[in-house]
């Protein structure tokens, strides 16, 4: 049986019908992890200038690139499952607090310029979904945007991912069943601990095509480093019946464990940091 994937359009969340997309978003959160989202305000004029160039940029400045990392580590002729690795080329770009576009020396100015503009708009939306999803929660308005923040600002960044044609998609993924570490992520394609485990983080992959290369932009919207992370007191006083699943901790400690645990679930990750809050004195929570 086919289940519907929740698709949420932003244009009904201030009208008659906003009760219901409130629903579907609280639903989407809860048991499925993501959702797509239509009339989010970013042109898709924009959204194809990106797709285009973004494309132009793999052909002519990495595919070369891509091939030869291939040809050197054997992987056209590998014949047993390759789980040490993922089949994508990609590039990092930052934009909050600092941006490093200008640091990325084989962007062509016309590229470069439209991801600025791309950035500026998209960091527009994950404060307008922190905003319904404080609501949907049933935390003060402003809580989970203070979380964000602390005390310098968040932290925003895009990973810019190709994945090429490959014949032997069965042995290789573009990339790895994972859940992300940030907390809000913005994917453009063809944990979160605050919530204390309500809403969750799902595994996810990418698997590469045999008769065409697939791209991804996914943008992470994350809290500053130093920010002390806890579920919601709120949240933990309204279901007391339930245990607080997530220790306190510093966003920069998780950051620290997750490469090496990105592509488990959940678990290991979590008493990873219950081990350092045993060991650590953190001092007063930042996100209350």
């Amino acid at each position: 049986m086919e289940v519907a994937f929740p698709i949420i359009d932003l244009s009904t969340i201030n009208g008659e019908e906003r009760g219901a997309t409130m629903d579907m978003i609280k639903d989407a959160c809860e048991n499925w992890g993501f959702f797509e989202l239509m009339n989010h305000g970013i042109s898709h004029e924009l959204m194809d200038t990106v797709e285009k160039l973004t494309n132009e940029h793999y052909k002519k400045c990495m595919k070369e690139r891509f091939k030869e990392m291939v040809t050197s580590k054997g992987l056209k002729v590998v014949q047993s499952e390759i789980t040490g690795m993922d089949w994508e080329s990609t590039f990092f770009l930052r934009h909050l607090p600092e941006s490093n576009l200008y640091e990325i020396l084989d962007l062509e100015d016309d590229y470069r310029k439209v991801m600025k503009q791309f950035a500026v708009e998209l960091e527009k939306l994950p404060e307008k979904l922190l905003k319904i999803l404080c609501e949907n929660l049933g935390l003060e308005q402003g809580y989970l945007k203070k979380v964000f923040y602390g005390s310098k600002g968040p932290t925003f960044g895009t990973k810019v991912s190709n994945y090429p044609l490959c014949l032997k998609p069965n042995l290789i993924k573009g990339l790895r069943a994972h859940t992300d570490a940030g907390g809000i992520i913005l994917l453009f394609q063809d944990d979160k601990v605050i919530s204390n485990i309500k809403y969750k983080s799902v595994m996810h992959r990418v698997l590469a095509q045999t008769d065409r290369t697939r791209m991804s932009i996914a943008s992470c919207y994350n809290r500053e480093s130093d920010v002390v992370l806890y579920p919601a007191p709120a949240l933990v006083d309204k279901e007391a019946e339930k245990p607080i699943v997530y220790p306190k901790f510093m966003f920069e400690d998780y950051m620290k464990v997750y490469p090496s645990l990105k592509f488990e679930n959940n678990e290991p990750r979590i008493e990873a940091m219950k081990t350092m809050e045993s060991i650590v004195s953190l001092g007063p929570i930042a996100t209350v």
